[in-house]
């Protein structure tokens, strides 16, 4: 079997998936045209922003597992993947830590003014009297939209520096909110208006989708701090502008709507000479209702603590697929089960045994949803259980009964879970 790594992965990552028993390919630049060509006869991918397409998949006619090297799957067509029984996982959490990090680097960057004073200082000022001015983060209140394992991490640091925490996601419950130590915030909205500090954490779906606009900015109080690390997406860019300018909105930005892909220059009206905050002259001085806007270009999760561990876990997906036939995190199969019912068929572990019950069940239109087999010490008879949606009939169980090989059959009706 072949593995084709499609993006930059960690070299000890490289390495431990060469001592497996599988072919390595090592290909960090190729893009979604040239994965297409290179994807034939690969049995497992591994990517992290080089996109999957469905007509790449159509091509990969031996691939079994695609494995997104980061947390989010956004760039794999896992519709097309599941169409074509291909597993799709990832690595959950292995970046929130670093995602944390920059989003406190942000916070008191933007609270204490940090980029505006080294630029002064670099053009050779010295303004301590106005770089003096910051409020402080003591005491404040951090909202946090989205309490996942980066929204999680965010909340332990933010409560070292002695900021009150308040949660919002749809799955967070009051309950579970007291469990965090978190404030729950119903909605949005409502947890912009508890809020002297909002950052999102939110995955990007059509219903979060420009999710942060007028109405939660407005929320907001004057000359709060906004700060998102997740994605540029969620929010109305517009109506964080409008914020900037009439309500003070202080911004810290890691992703951007137009983010240049293998370019290293970007133009964007976010950092333009008009800007509140973007001149490089050190010689802005922002009245006390005067937001502004300061950004990294997409490096949150980008520090080779994170990068270690996305990579170590990437290995960890596929020597359990290999080795054992399982596959941690996947995100594309089912689970939740159509199946009413369990036949339980023990049986001699002979060949041709187990064929020959699933080609009566097969003749009786039985689909079968799920199977397991376990062979009994010394290899002599082995249980089978199959999950079916419908009960077979008694003349298809005095089929499989009639097999010589077969000991014994059982229906079992599963309960109702729903």
């Amino acid at each position: 079997m072949r593995l084709l790594i499609a993006d930059k992965l960690h070299p000890r990552a490289v390495e431990e998936l060469s001592a497996l028993p599988i072919e390595v390919i090592y290909e960090p630049d190729l893009t979604k045209e040239s994965l297409e060509e290179r994807i034939a006869g690969v049995g497992v991918l591994v990517v992290r922003s080089t996109p999957v397409t469905a007509a790449a998949l159509e091509k990969a006619k031996t691939l079994h597992l695609i494995v997104r090297a980061g947390a989010e799957y956004q760039t794999i067509d896992v519709r097309a993947a599941s169409r074509r029984g291909i597993y799709v996982a990832n690595c959950p959490g292995k970046n929130a830590a670093a995602v944390a990090e920059l989003v406190m680097g942000l916070l008191i960057a933007v609270d204490r003014r940090v980029v505006d004073a080294v630029t002064s200082l670099r053009n050779g000022q010295w303004r301590r009297g106005e770089y003096s001015k910051a409020e402080g983060l003591l005491g404040k209140t951090i909202g946090i939209a989205g309490m996942g394992a980066v929204g999680r991490e965010v909340a332990h640091r933010a409560k070292a520096f002695g900021l009150t925490v308040a949660g919002f996601s749809r799955s967070l419950t009051p309950m579970k909110a007291a469990e965090l130590g978190v404030v729950h915030a119903h909605s949005l909205e409502d947890l912009a208006s508890k809020s002297h500090i909002l950052t999102l954490h939110l995955p990007i779906t059509e219903r979060t989708r420009h999710i942060v606009g007028k109405r939660v900015f407005a929320a907001l109080p004057p000359r709060a701090i906004f700060i998102n690390a997740a994605r540029a997406d969620l929010v109305d860019q517009a109506a964080m502008r409008e914020a900037v300018v009439t309500r003070g909105l202080r911004v810290g930005l890691d992703v951007y709507p137009d983010e240049p892909r293998d370019k290293l220059e970007y133009a964007s009206d976010l950092f333009g000479p008009q800007t509140p905050g973007a001149e490089a002259s050190g010689t802005w001085s922002p009245s006390d209702s005067e937001g502004f806007i300061y950004g990294t270009p997409h490096i949150a999760a980008a520090t080779d603590q994170s990068q270690l561990a996305v990579a170590t876990e990437t290995v960890r997906v596929i020597r359990s697929f290999l080795l054992e036939g399982h596959v941690p995190n996947v995100v594309n199969v089912t689970t939740t089960s159509i199946a009413n019912f369990q036949v339980v068929i023990r049986m001699q572990d002979k060949i041709g045994t187990f064929a020959n019950v699933l080609s009566v069940l097969k003749r009786h239109g039985i689909n079968v949803e799920e199977v397991t087999n376990s062979v009994f010490e010394g290899g002599g008879a082995s249980c089978a259980k199959l999950r079916v949606v419908s009960r077979p009939s008694e003349m298809c169980l005095q089929e499989i009964r009639a097999f010589d090989e077969v000991l014994h059959v059982d229906v079992v009706t599963l309960p109702n879970l729903a």
